[in-house]
């Protein structure tokens, strides 16, 4: 697969634009299908997600850009759920999904994926570090592509943070395969269509560029923008996703090399009354030789 050169760790991305107010929506717009699904996962997240739900409308109003944003709140003990639903009741492009109890980012993330009603899903994370200003520059790379990720670039965590992550991005990158510089990064792009055929576990975001390429899916990349915390605590350390990082690498690279992937499948049979050397017709149909064991 072909893909460009990764961006700089220095290449910024373009000034973020100036505010402008978005006002409540109008009824046409309220019932417009949507052309992208933007899916928030949301823990304990009480003070940043309407904020953030202000940023997303201002970025895709901007842009002219029907979308509907679905946060997942995944099993909160504070005031996220409520928060929500006063965001819901405000505005019918924010859609709410709760599962409990708390599941972690791979479920949530697959639950809005899998409730999406548009074409393309957007991901980013609620806690504010993503910029919502990004998402119409993932969107105007995506033709020609599957996926655009984002790379964090002048990134606001810790010196500690982000040496960890760039050891677990190049072993990750050494033992999978994948190419992508910044998997730690949950700002990106994706077609509905190779997302919904991603295998699903406890993990599966921190391999999430990996399984796209083992479904099919050509990726991409841009620099975008990475803001400090401004609430609350980081929900992953080291100490609680190290082993568990190592045993899900192998893990992914046992199914890199047992998967059986999309294939076409034909039923061919014979013309019937039209003589010697008539030819199969092709017809589509189920997969009735699924190797087994």
């Amino acid at each position: 697969m072909t893909r460009p050169d990764p961006p700089s760790p220095t290449q910024s991305p373009p000034s973020r634009p100036a505010a402008r107010t978005t006002g409540p929506p109008t009824e046409a717009r309220a019932g417009q299908v949507p052309a992208v699904s933007v899916v928030v996962p949301a823990y304990n997240e009480e003070e940043s997600v309407a904020i953030l739900w202000g940023e997303i409308a201002q970025a895709l109003d901007g842009a002219a850009i029907p979308f509907e944003a679905i946060f997942v709140d995944d099993g909160s003990t504070d005031r996220t759920p409520a928060t929500l639903l006063e965001l819901a009741a405000a505005d019918p492009r924010v859609r709410i999904l709760r599962q409990t109890p708390n599941r972690g980012q791979s479920a949530a993330l697959a639950s809005g994926w899998n409730a999406a009603r548009a074409p393309v899903v957007v991901t980013l994370d609620a806690d504010l570090q993503n910029d919502p200003a990004d998402i119409p520059r993932l969107l105007e790379h995506l033709p020609g592509w599957d996926v655009v990720c984002g790379v964090r670039v002048d990134r606001k965590d810790t010196w500690v943070r982000r040496i960890s992550s760039k050891i677990a991005n190049r072993v990750r990158s050494r033992v999978t395969g994948d190419s992508v510089t910044d998997v730690g990064c949950t700002l990106r792009a994706c077609r509905i269509e190779p997302l919904r055929k991603v295998p699903v576990f406890n993990g599966t975001h921190r391999f999430l560029p990996a399984l796209l390429e083992m479904a099919g899916a050509r990726i991409t990349e841009i620099p975008v923008r990475h803001r400090p915390r401004r609430f609350g605590t980081p929900k992953y350390g080291i100490n609680n996703r190290l082993w568990r990082g190592i045993a899900d690498l192998f893990g992914v690279r046992w199914l890199q090399r047992r998967w059986v992937g999309d294939r076409t499948i034909e039923e061919l049979t014979p013309e019937i009354g039209t003589g010697a050397g008539a030819r199969p017709e092709p017809q589509s149909g189920p997969d009735r030789n699924e190797p087994r064991g």
